[in-house]
């Protein structure tokens, strides 16, 4: 918040504010969301540009703020930035859940620092960034809940998750990390079926009251390979400076840890621990992956993600703000290397106050 008040306290609301961003298309979904919601599909080419590239929930969301009382690009702004904050505290307690209490310590102060919080005030990325995050931390809870405790956390996570498709097409990727979650942490059977069935909720809502999934990615492809805008940009220039973007996103700390902690859990005993412990099922419940494995395997899964979504070619330009869901993941990198930690955080700090000062984003 202090960076981006560095233009004033309106540069808070202010990148929500353009005529294509989210709160401009409120006005055609007003008059009957419930009709909006299923002829969303059908009438796409009409909507603003941030609507027209994204499934119907976030503008729900911003539609229920609204209807709580809480309307104007202010109070969404306040929703967002007060979620995407809170996501660091979500990371840190899935990683205490998988790596323990001495590798969450490490992590908070990078998650603190990132660069990325550039873009946690203001850009709506942030909210799902939240949403994924704390999905995925109910999850880790439920796996080290008891037999009875870890049906409610287990089934809150499944349904924040199973917001996700939802609230970007670009987050199907991001479901590897809760999924490196279930295999690291092993969840009972009766939290997974607790998962399951919250994972359920959102789709089968969705698709009861009219918007079918499919039907909406069709469209949203549709309407993007005519438009004028990112459809028609470089496919061999983006490919590589969005990943240059994401070294923007994350910082020179976790540029520096990242290579290390997955050639280690590609090449040698991290990853035998992660295939033992989690994929195979072997050894005592009670036994703890090795910290290192944890955080490099959820690193990993958001590092996949991105590269997924990289090389479909569909993101070419403003991931700035659509990486942000991942690059915190990644963040958690730098915590295994604890060498020159003070260093490392400084350079932070650095980057993101550069970046604020000499890149332009209108996010």
């Amino acid at each position: 918040m202090a960076l981006a008040v560095c233009d004033g306290w309106g540069a808070l609301a202010r990148p929500l504010d353009a005529p294509t961003e989210y709160p401009a298309g409120l006005v055609q979904l007003r008059p009957d969301p419930l009709e909006w919601l299923r002829t969303f599909t059908e009438r796409l080419g009409g909507y603003t540009t941030h609507v027209r590239g994204h499934p119907p929930l976030p503008m729900l969301v911003l539609w229920g703020l609204e209807k709580a009382g809480l309307g104007g690009t202010g109070w969404a702004a306040a929703l967002i930035i007060a979620a995407g904050t809170s996501a660091a505290a979500a990371i840190a307690v899935t990683v205490r859940c998988l790596a323990g209490e001495r590798a969450a310590r490490a992590a908070v102060p990078f998650l603190a620092l990132a660069p990325l919080a550039v873009w946690i005030a203001t850009a709506m990325d942030a909210f799902f960034l939240a949403v994924a995050a704390w999905g995925t931390a109910l999850l880790a809870l439920a796996a080290r809940g008891g037999r009875n405790r870890a049906l409610v956390p287990a089934a809150a996570g499944g349904l924040l998750l199973g917001c996700l498709p939802y609230l970007s097409y670009g987050l199907l990727p991001l479901l590897a990390v809760p999924l490196a979650v279930v295999v690291l942490g092993r969840p009972r059977a009766r939290a997974l079926a607790a998962a399951g069935a919250g994972l359920a909720v959102v789709p089968a809502a969705f698709t009861l009251l009219g918007f079918w999934w499919p039907d909406g990615v069709r469209a949203t492809l549709d309407t993007y390979l005519v438009s004028r805008g990112s459809a028609q940009r470089s496919y061999a220039y983006f490919l590589f400076a969005n990943l240059a973007v994401l070294g923007l996103l994350t910082g020179p700390a976790v540029a520096h840890a990242l290579p290390r902690t997955l050639t280690e859990l590609c090449r040698g005993a991290l990853w035998r621990d992660v295939l033992w412990r989690g994929v195979l099922g072997r050894g005592p419940r009670s036994r703890a992956v090795a910290p290192a494995a944890a955080v490099a395997a959820l690193a990993g899964a958001a590092l996949l993600g991105v590269l997924v979504l990289d090389v479909s070619g569909v993101t070419r330009g403003e991931v700035e703000r659509i990486w942000v869901p991942f690059a915190a993941w990644l963040t958690v990198a730098a915590a295994v290397d604890r060498s020159r930690v003070r260093a490392w955080l400084a350079a932070q700090a650095v980057t993101a106050l550069a970046v604020q000062a000499l890149v332009l984003s209108p996010w």
